[in-house]
């Protein structure tokens, strides 16, 4: 649906309205009612500007609004199209009432005319200029931007750290390190075989955060202390295959680690599991998370070579442990 309003608005932008009572015409014949006009710099070529727009029928049904979505738009002004007749009459906080007849828009493409805009009827484009920048100006605010937002990523990412040396250092445990960041512990040894990237695997867990909150479980006694909501008969092993990003990669380079019957404790950072993004209510942006780890039962399936643990996690986020302690999170 966003496409297709997508295609809406920039077909509009390159069109020609016209002439209806009440609106002024261009030179090119765009129509435009001036709402508020005030005095400055009007906008020129090349100019960045951060506007506010709303798309609408004539039978006032609003299509798309940024003040909707919470952002606004921002373009650069190039010299095509037919909006460059109304940008030059516009300054810092103008707004701006355009009118695009939608057979001029559908023309040679009806098959895209939607019920909603009928033959004859028209797109009312309402805009507010915000911001008006040179591209210079621009861009040096974007690159700010880009420096303050890796700051901060780097800030979150050293008090993840702490946090989590705090917690081991405080739980006084003893875990063992991966290339990636992965820190585990076997609790309870196996001399059965390890699963290889392909198996199917059935999981037994308990997933929490650092603070002790628990967000997920395959074990019922666990889920229901937790008062996780879910029905009493989903709780069974997890049964998922290894090595093919079906879960988060903490859980995909931890698991080739153990053997069938064995236990284990994963502490898996956040670039493992759900990084900048988090995941719910439960899992913060940045959250380093904490898997009690039983594998139940290996099934052998298709081999692949491994994949190498990231710092990015999967665009699949990870099925059960996790999904269904999220419920709320859909994707």
């Amino acid at each position: 649906m966003k496409k297709y309003f997508a295609f809406l608005l920039v077909a509009a932008f390159a069109t020609k309205a016209s002439a209806q009572n009440g609106f002024q015409r261009t030179a090119k014949g765009t129509e435009y009612r001036m709402l508020t006009h005030n005095p400055g710099d009007r906008i020129k070529v090349n100019d960045v500007i951060t506007f506010e727009v709303v798309q609408k029928t004539d039978k006032d049904s609003i299509l798309f609004s940024t003040y909707r979505t919470g952002r606004p738009a921002q373009a650069q002004i190039q010299p095509i199209g037919d909006l460059m007749d109304i940008f030059p009459l516009l300054t810092l906080k103008d707004s701006v009432l355009i009118k695009v007849p939608t057979d001029t828009i559908f023309n040679g493409h009806e098959d895209k005319r939607p019920p909603f805009l009928p033959k004859g009827s028209n797109l009312l484009f309402l805009m507010k200029i915000e911001k008006v920048q040179s591209l210079t100006e621009a861009m040096a605010e974007r690159d700010k931007e880009i420096a303050e937002g890796k700051a901060l990523i780097a800030k979150y990412q050293a008090d993840e750290t702490t946090n989590t040396d705090k917690y081991i250092a405080t739980n006084k445990l003893l875990l063992k390190t991966t290339p990636s960041g992965l820190k585990y512990k076997i609790n309870k040894v196996s001399v059965k075989r390890k699963p290889l990237a392909g198996d199917t695997l059935l999981v037994n867990y308990v997933g929490r955060t650092l603070d002790g909150k628990v967000f997920d479980s395959s074990i019922a006694a666990e889920g229901m202390k937790a008062g996780l909501q879910r029905p009493a008969d989903s709780y069974q092993p997890l049964q998922m295959v290894v090595g093919h990003g079906e879960v988060i990669p903490g859980w995909d380079e931890g698991l080739l680690l153990l053997n069938e019957g064995s236990k284990a404790t994963f502490i898996i950072p956040s670039k493992l599991a759900y990084a900048e993004k988090g995941a719910g209510d439960d899992i913060k942006p940045f959250s380093t998370l904490l898997f009690d780890i039983e594998l139940v039962k290996i099934k052998p399936g298709k081999h692949v070579p491994v994949k190498a643990a990231g710092t990015k996690p999967v665009k699949k986020v990870a099925k059960p442990p996790i999904k269904k302690a999220v419920a709320k999170k859909t994707s």
